[in-house]
């Protein structure tokens, strides 16, 4: 129970500042979801920092990385919004939106995984 409360909470803090993420960072005028974005990076950049602490001489407990990586990236980070973003350029015929956040999306969430596994290996 304790460990479903710890993601529970994490979860909400993340999901909470996501929202605020989204709210000021996405652009109506535009149509790019610079909010998603923002917060599946910072996410990932994130989650490699907590988990390569976790790694490295267990820095983490296993509740502190329950609710900082499943819980507070987990709803910090929103796999579905994304795709759904991605089913509205398709739907209006925004290709190069499409190409260019799907790719952009995944290799720099990629890299920031690495750079916050390497952030981790220099504490």
């Amino acid at each position: 129970m304790k460990q479903f409360l710890l993601v529970f909470i994490g979860g909400g803090f993340g999901s909470a500042l996501r929202f605020l993420i989204g709210k000021y960072m996405n652009s109506t005028e535009t149509g790019i979801p610079w909010g998603t974005f923002t917060a599946n990076i910072l996410g990932s950049l994130i989650i490699g920092i907590i988990l390569g602490l976790a790694a490295k001489n267990d820095a983490l407990s296993s509740n502190q990385t329950l609710l900082l990586a499943t819980g507070f990236c987990g709803g910090f980070t929103t796999f579905s919004t994304f795709a759904y973003e991605n089913h509205v350029f398709l739907k209006s015929g925004d290709f190069t939106s499409f190409a260019l956040y799907t790719i952009g999306s995944f290799i720099i969430a990629f890299l920031a995984v690495f750079a916050g596994l390497f952030i981790a290996k220099s504490f």
